[in-house]
């Protein structure tokens, strides 16, 4: 097949290179997975957070009150002040407890309703 040894190294030098490109677009394949999942789920949150805002509004208005309008132009940046007060919450954990698990548990609930 080589006629010679510099032929076959000249062919190993090929394949290694179009392996390190292959490499390269394999990896590149993997992060834009990665960063249209990441965008994907951040996407959902923020839905879920304005569906939360529209809910409230119409149980407002069905009981004949104006519904969450506190914070700056109607409202609308309600689900991200309940985010913050979310995040912004003493974590207060039980002294019996596992800790890893205690905040394991939740952690993979997100993730498991997330993948739903």
């Amino acid at each position: 097949m080589f006629k010679s040894f510099k032929n076959l190294l000249r062919w190993q030098i090929s394949a290694k290179d179009l392996n390190s490109l292959y490499e390269v677009i394999l990896l590149i394949m993997n992060y834009s997975f990665l960063l249209s999942f990441i965008i994907s789920v951040v996407i959902a949150l923020i839905a879920i957070a304005f569906y939360t805002l529209i809910e409230r509004k119409f149980l407002g208005y069905f009981q004949l009150r104006k519904g969450p309008n506190k914070v700056i132009f109607l409202g609308l940046p309600q689900p991200f002040a309940d985010a913050i007060k979310l995040l912004t919450k003493e974590q207060s954990t039980p002294l019996p407890s596992n800790s890893k698990l205690f905040y394991i548990a939740p952690t993979m609930g997100l993730i498991l309703a997330a993948l739903l």
